[in-house]
Formats: structure tokens, C-alpha cells, sequence
């Protein structure tokens, strides 16, 4: 939810919120400001992998992969190469959106003693021997800040450095090292938690794990398989090394033909069996440790750690019947609820040895890597009886188990379009055809010298708020205010330092005749609800579903613009059932995703020594490894990047019933804007290779 301020915290708490987890964009003293004036719980994220972009705000794998980060199956376009232009001139390649991983140790103390209720770790698709590692070391020092709470944070973490590097005798590592070696995008960073700028953010030669350096190649035998290198770490057998972004295990360990099977760092060893893409010089990389992966194993139970769902089971076995298995459910969404299930086979008389009560729970039981077990089994069976093939007890289990789950999808799935979903409440609105739309105007970009008064068929203009803060722009927006009905764009990030001064600005637009806001964040509707000014809900606000239309026009929103990411289907039933006014995005490059980096300075925060590119007149885009250009909007009021789509949206309104449709402007000249706007009207959609229809198939 891109929850960055305290007016954001403020507001999920008045709607119900227990928890909120803050955006990791924030530093130590905005997390220090936002506890001091809260009781709700916070939590913060304190180490892994980080997104460039702000949590919520990336649709970058969605639109151009289509798979929704949003959604829980990012792609992640961020981990691979591009390339930095202004203009025609390259600036900089390389893995420019990949963050280094965060490690928050040294701000532990600070955030201890603040007050943060839970930490949070990456764990997604990550291996047991990873999370097991990084929450037994985060848990150890935690522990020590608390039994230390006493001393001071610069004291706690001048005693945290000395731990992280004293060596732990099971896997010859430190923490420190430990941490690096299950982990690691070229060393790790502090994030955003520092209230400095941070230059060390991005690691633009690597995207995936670096693991710990052991040398370079001194010489290499490609005949016998045979590597020489000084060792700068410690290697062992079975441990797992990286060369030229190629993975070997190695196997093979020696020193003048004598093989060991470990040695430590300062050696000059030679590794056996390896080939492929191998050359003198190469560095080598140790990407797992084999003590170090044992020593993790040792520490969980893995069938202690695996939960699985508890079912209970009931078999009917009886001659002249058809085999019969009851299973039914204790816990959770599984509660009550029960399936029977008959097979078309019949037990036979045994000649031998008939069928046992053990065979059959033994059989029952297998459940292997589902997430279910069976808690209880009761068996109804008939004495000297056969099964003439075991697999039927299989079969039948599994169909039992998939009706379970078909059950369950049943009963707690429901249609967006159901009328009677908690807390909907009744339509206020007539959703009569609407044949002739409303028209929107957003510019992304405001030029000084474009002649905007010359538009026409504009019911509404947007403008960013940040045109509000220029005093270059005043006499500009004064002549919009006068020919157009103008709304404030507000950006999707205003941190807590520039709410403080939002006041001054929004008075001062009041003044010169603007008639209302589009609100891109939730913390906004309570600050702007005083000015008694129509809001209209952002696509940013991930709209997606009538619950989320009910609870924002109860914070008083009249309008609400979908989420981009709906295909067709969704949209049209999120339309006709909304209890507020709708309005669609029709033509525009959407921007993909806003991050808390300048990839101009190369830092999350501007910094007295940059060189300020962002001020200059120049057109900044980033190029990707098939040549799609990608627009970037630089912002240093807040060092906010916005990065747009390669593409233009460009959607025909007439398949949906919506009461206004919006044209996003970014790098078009005013002809142009007359032209798309003049398409629009007519119901019509752009056509060709630049052009894309986003997730309206």
C-alpha cells in the first residue's frame, strides 16, 4: 500500500488497520517521527532483496510481462541489464535497476529503542539454508540490543561490528561472512535507513548472488581440468563456486597432487575436474558453503517446520460394497466441512492374505509433499477380504482431497458482481448507458511556451502539484485555471518533511481557481477533505475490487479511476458495480514504476557533489537489451523517478460504460494533444508498433 507517511498510518488506522508495514524507502528519523505519533503496530523491513520501485507503484513485469508484481509474480525486469541515454548520448549500462541487498544491522539499535513492533525478512523463494541462517543471526542480535538495552546505539554497534566477525567454529565463517555467503549482490547496503544520500544503492555488474570471492584464475589446464588460484577465502570439498556466471561443485581439492578435503584462505591450491568457460584471470566466486548448508540443515526439523493442513478419514471395507472414504476437515478454511467418495470397485474374498487395517492406514497416509495429513483414520473393514489393486486406496484419496479443496474454492470464492458482499452499500449513482463521455486531460510534462488554450473539448485538466510549488509556473497556471476546470495531480509520494508545507500551496492554487484533486495515495484524502474540493481516486491506489470503491468513498471520494492492471472482464464488472463515478485511462504511456533513486546522480537523495543533470532541458531514457526505450521523469523536489512504458496505452471506450475518459500527455506537442483528443472523442484507439492495449485484450 506504499504506506510513506504518517497521514497514511493515520488513515488505515481510522478505517481498522491493526499493523501497517511501511514502505523500506523510509529512513531511521521518518520511522522515528511516524512512531512517535502513532500507537498502531509497525513493521519494518530489515533485510534481503530490495525493489527499486516502491512497493504497490511497480508495473513494470505487469505491463510489459504480464505477470502482476502486484499481484505476487513479478518477473523482475529490474534484475536485468539497460542502458542509460540522455538524448542520443549513453550515460551509463549495466544492471541499473537492480538494488544491492539490505542489511540492517547497524540501524538494529535505533529501531529497537524506537519502538518498531516486527521485523520483517525476505524469505520468498528463498532456500531453508538461507532463512534459517539470516533469522538465527538477525534473532542473536536482536537478543543482545535487548539484553543491552542500557547502552548506547553507538556503543551497541561498535559491539555488534566486533561479534560479526568472529568466527563460528562449525562453518570457519562469520556472521558476517555467513550472511554474505547465503546472499549477496555485490556486498550488501543500508537501504534508505540512512539520512544520508545513499551512492552505494544500486550494484550495476551482477544481478544474482555474488556469494564470497576465493581468487582469481592464476592458471588453467583445460586438458586435465585443472584451475590454479590463491585462495582469499576458505573452499572445501562440495562447496559451490561461480566462474564466468557459470556454477561448478567442486570435487576435487589439492596441493601438489595431494587432495584435501578442506583448506583455508592464503593457499595456493588447484582445483580438479572443471571445464567449460574458464580463462586466466576470471575471478571465482564460492556461492555455497557445504559446512555452512549443514550447519543451517542441523539447526530446523524439516518435517517439524513443514505444516500441513490436519484432515480426518473414514473407510468403509465391506463385501458387495463398493469401497467407500470420508474426509473431513478441522482447521481453518477446512472447518466442518466434509466429502464422501464411493469407487466402482468391490473388495474380493482373500485367498491368502487378505487386507489389514495397518495396510490400509499405511497407504491412506501417503500424502507426501501435498499440504495435508491425515490426523485420524478409521477403518470399517470387513475381515478376509482383498483389494485386487492397492492403487485404488491412492486414487481414491487424491479425488477425496482434490473435492475437499474444490469445496473450499467453492464456498469462500465469490463473483465481483455479487450483490450482497459485506459492507457494499447501495448504488447512488444511475448506471444508465452513458453514450458520450466526459474528457480528462492529464500533462505529465507542463511547457512554458505551449500554446494549451488553443485545446478544445477538454472537460478537465490535470496538472502535477508540483507546477503549484514553481513560482515560474504562476502566471502559466493562472491562465489554465481561467479557460479550463483544473484539478492538482498529486504526486503518489509526498513524504512527511513536505506535507508540512502542502498548505501554503494548496491555498495559493485555491486562489487562482482550481476546482479539485486527483489523489494518488491514501494518506491524501484527509489532508485535501478540508479544502471541501471533489477528489478523484487514482489508478495508484490499486483499485481493483468494490470492496476497495466502498471504503474510498467513505473517505470521500467522488470518482475513482480503476487500476490499469484489470483485463476487460474485470473492468466492465467493476464499472457496473461501483457505488462512485468511474473514469478511464484511454491513451498515455503509463509509468511503470516511481522509485526513491535518481538514476542521474546515482543516489536515493540529492547531494551537494551531484552534478544536477535533472535541470537540464534533456529527454532521459533507459534502453533495454531488445531496444525498447523507457522514458524516465526525474524529480528532485523529492528525488522521485518516475519511469514510463516504451508503448502508449490506447484503449477504445466504447466497450465500457464510464463516465469520463483519460488522455495522459507526456512528450506530445499541442497538434498532436488536439489530434489524440480529437480520436478519443470518437469512440476510436491508436493502431501500430508504438501502441499497445494494455491489458484490455
Amino acid at each position: 500500500m506504499t504506506v510513506h507517511n504518517l497521514e497514511g498510518v493515520k488513515q488505515l488506522e481510522k478505517i481498522g488497520f491493526k499493523r501497517v508495514v511501511l514502505a523500506r524507502e523510509l529512513s531511521i528519523s521518518e520511522i522515528e517521527y511516524i512512531r512517535k505519533n502513532t500507537d498502531i503496530e509497525l513493521e519494518i523491513f530489515i533485510h534481503g532483496a530490495l525493489c527499486i520501485s516502491y512497493s504497490g507503484q511497480c508495473l513494470f513485469s505487469s505491463m510489459v510481462g504480464n505477470r502482476s508484481g502486484n499481484r505476487g509474480m513479478c518477473a523482475q525486469p529490474c534484475r536485468l541489464p539497460y542502458e542509460l541515454y540522455a538524448n542520443n548520448n549513453l550515460l551509463d549500462k549495466g544492471f541499473l535497476l537492480s538494488p544491492k541487498d539490505q542489511s540492517a544491522l547497524d540501524f538494529l539499535p535505533s529501531l529497537i529503542k524506537n519502538g518498531v513492533d516486527s521485523f520483517k525478512i525476505e524469505g520468498r523463494l528463498k532456500t531453508p539454508e538461507y532463512v534459517a541462517t539470516v533469522t538465527r543471526i538477525y534473532r542473536k542480535y536482536i537478543d543482545f540490543i535487548l539484553e543491552n538495552i542500557n547502552l548506547s546505539d553507538s556503543e551497541l554497534i561498535s559491539e555488534i561490528h566486533k561479534k560479526l566477525e568472529l568466527k563460528n567454529e562449525t562453518t570457519g565463517l562469520s556472521d558476517k561472512e555467513e550472511l554474505l555467503q547465503v546472499f549477496n549482490r555485490g556486498n550488501f547496503s543500508s537501504g534508505h535507513f540512512s539520512n544520508e544520500a545513499n551512492t552505494n544503492l544500486i550494484y550495476s555488474k551482477k544481478s544474482n548472488n555474488m556469494g564470497l570471492y576465493l581468487g582469481k584464475v592464476q592458471d588453467f589446464k583445460a586438458q586435465k581440468g585443472h584451475i590454479t588460484l590463491k585462495l582469499e577465502n576458505s573452499l572445501s570439498i562440495g562447496d559451490r563456486i561461480s566462474i564466468n556466471n557459470e556454477n561448478y561443485t567442486v570435487s576435487e581439492l589439492m596441493i601438489k597432487n595431494k587432495n584435501f578435503p578442506s583448506l583455508p584462505s592464503g593457499n595456493t591450491v588447484t582445483i580438479g575436474r572443471m571445464k567449460g568457460n574458464i580463462s586466466n584471470g576470471a575471478q571465482i566466486y564460492r556461492i555455497e558453503s557445504k559446512k555452512l548448508s549443514n550447519f543451517a540443515n542441523s539447526t530446523f526439523d524439516v518435517e517439524k517446520e513443514l505444516l500441513k493442513i490436519p484432515l480426518d478419514a473414514k473407510i468403509a471395507i465391506k463385501e458387495n460394497s463398493p469401497i467407500e472414504l470420508t474426509i473431513s476437515g478441522k482447521t481453518g478454511f477446512y472447518s466442518n466441512l466434509s466429502v464422501n467418495l464411493k469407487t466402482n470397485i468391490y473388495p474380493e474374498k482373500a485367498i491368502n492374505s487378505p487386507i489389514t487395517k495397518e495396510k490400509i492406514i499405511a497407504q491412506l497416509s501417503k500424502t507426501g509433499n501435498s499440504q495435508f495429513k491425515f490426523n485420524n483414520i478409521e477403518v470399517d473393514l470387513e475381515g478376509g477380504l482383498f483389494i485386487p489393486k492397492i492403487s485404488i486406496l491412492n486414487e481414491l484419496r487424491r479425488n477425496s482431497i482434490l473435492l475437499l479443496e474444490e469445496k473450499v474454492k467453492e464456498l469462500y470464492t465469490f463473483d465481483i458482481k455479487a450483490t450482497n458482499l459485506p459492507n457494499i452499500q447501495n448504488r447512488s449513482i444511475s448506471k444508465s448507458k452513458i453514450e458520450k463521455p466526459k474528457i480528462s486531460l492529464l500533462l505529465n510534462i507542463l511547457n512554458k511556451n505551449a500554446s494549451y488554450h488553443y485545446l478544445t473539448n477538454i472537460d478537465t485538466l490535470y496538472i502535477p502539484y508540483k507546477y503549484f510549488t514553481l513560482e515560474d509556473y504562476k502566471y502559466l497556471l493562472e491562465n489554465l485555471c481561467s479557460k479550463f476546470t483544473v484539478y492538482i495531480y498529486m504526486p503518489t509520494i509526498i513524504k512527511d518533511k513536505y506535507l508540512k508545507t502542502i498548505d501554503k500551496f494548496i491555498m495559493q492554487a485555491i486562489d487562482i481557481g482550481i476546482k479539485g484533486f486527483v489523489i494518488s495515495h491514501i494518506s491524501q484524502a484527509e489532508i485535501l477533505k478540508r479544502y471541501n474540493l471533489p477528489m478523484i481516486g487514482n489508478y495508484s491506489l490499486n483499485i481493483y475490487n468494490i470492496e476497495t470503491i466502498s471504503k474510498l468513498r467513505g473517505i470521500g471520494l467522488s470518482k475513482i479511476t480503476p487500476s490499469v492492471e484489470l483485463e476487460k472482464l474485470e473492468l466492465n464488472s467493476l464499472i457496473e458495480t461501483s457505488n462512485l463515478h468511474t473514469e478511464l485511462i484511454v491513451y498515455g504511456k503509463t509509468p511503470l514504476m516511481t522509485t526513491n533513486y535518481c538514476f542521474l546522480g546515482k543516489s536515493n537523495s540529492c547531494y551537494e557533489a551531484c552534478k544536477k543533470l535533472c535541470k537540464e532541458n534533456t529527454k532521459f531514457y533507459l534502453k533495454d537489451r531488445l531496444g525498447f526505450e523507457f522514458r524516465l521523469i526525474p524529480d528532485n523536489t523529492s528525488t522521485i523517478t518516475a519511469i514510463f512504458n516504451s508503448k502508449i496505452t490506447s484503449i477504445a471506450y466504447k466497450d465500457f460504460n464510464v463516465d469520463s475518459v483519460r488522455i495522459d500527455i507526456l512528450d506530445e506537442n499541442i497538434e498532436q494533444i488536439q489530434n489524440i483528443i480529437n480520436k478519443v472523442i470518437l469512440g476510436e484507439r491508436f493502431e501500430g508498433n508504438d501502441y499497445t492495449n494494455g491489458k484490455i485484450k
